[in-house]
């Protein structure tokens, strides 16, 4: 038996599962803790967010939290581990696609944007020197996706440590689990969309996991339309547009949920090779092309639901 909670946040949703649902008004605290400080650090469309103040800043130097440092690091070192696939200065490469402010906001429509195809200024241009950070004038980082994997890996632990039992927390595709988990394990539905991540028709795999993350990225959710053009916010770094990959979605376990998320964006954003890069850090992975055709890697499981041993970290 299990608690479970669920409500929207940062344009997504956040669920939460506890093994003791005695226990849920607890991990609910600590969830909204973390999501809370997480927020103030690193929301992009708040104007009072660190995030803002720092990509403002126009070269100055700014002095920022522990926990925005934290998050910085993180992707600057989710940056090397991928090779540059995910970075954080792609921030004027949304802005330019259209993705601005909340994505509800953005599928209202709009003119056809003029893409221009350019390297981002790139993770090594970013200076970080333990609580104070600079960037070059006109770089702006976008830390969404290490700040919700982050927010999911240590609302999990927080969680845990605040009520003993095991604990599940999914921030979209987002996922982290700690302590000990239910009988079986945490039984997890792997789709394009994380809204039919319930066992259900939708097209997907039903997979187990007892430790770690497992984060699903895909093409197909945050997507609009401007103009006749359709994008999405997985931006390409080597090109500055979203990629065109030959993937739709990548699901990926890790060690966690920042290394799944990483491991998860890199192979959208690295096409056909994500494959031999996946298997050479020996990350599980689920692949989806275009045309639906799945592919298991690296020890994913081609049946379900079947149990997966996370993997190591992306790099």
């Amino acid at each position: 038996m299990t608690g479970a909670v669920g409500f929207p946040v940062w344009g997504t949703t956040a669920r939460l599962l506890v093994t003791d649902p005695r226990r849920l008004d607890a991990a609910r605290a600590a969830l909204d803790a973390e999501l809370t400080a997480m927020g103030a650090a690193c929301d992009r469309f708040r104007a009072d967010s660190e995030l803002s103040r720092v990509n403002a800043a126009g070269g100055r130097p700014v002095e920022v939290s522990a926990l925005f440092a934290e998050t910085l690091r993180r992707a600057l070192d989710v940056a090397e581990a991928t090779g540059g696939a995910v970075d954080p200065t792609v921030g004027a490469a949304l802005v330019a696609a259209g993705y601005d402010r909340d994505l509800a906001e953005v599928r209202g429509g709009g003119p056809a944007p003029r893409l221009v195809r350019r390297r981002v200024a790139g993770w090594r241009t970013v200076h970080l020197d333990g609580r104070v950070v600079r960037l070059p004038r006109g770089v702006l980082l976008d830390l969404g996706a290490t700040a919700k994997a982050l927010a999911a890996d240590r609302a999990a632990e927080r969680a845990l440590a605040d009520t003993g039992c095991g604990v599940l927390v999914g921030l979209g595709g987002d996922i982290a689990v700690g302590g000990p988990p239910p009988e079986g394990g945490w039984r997890i539905r792997v789709t394009d969309d994380h809204r039919d991540n319930g066992p259900g028709d939708a097209p997907g795999q039903d997979v187990v996991i007892s430790a770690g993350g497992l984060a699903t990225s895909s093409v197909t959710v945050r997507r609009w339309r401007r103009g006749d053009q359709r994008l999405h916010h997985i931006i390409d770094p080597a090109t500055g547009i979203p990629a065109a990959s030959c993937w739709r979605t990548a699901s990926v376990a890790a060690a966690t949920c920042v290394d799944a998320n990483a491991a998860a964006t890199a192979a959208l954003v690295k096409g056909w090779s994500a494959g031999t890069w996946l298997v050479d850090q020996r990350l599980p992975a689920r692949l989806v092309r275009l045309d639906g055709h799945a592919f298991a890697l690296a020890g994913w499981p081609e049946e379900t639901p079947v149990a997966i041993t996370s993997g190591g970290r992306a790099g």
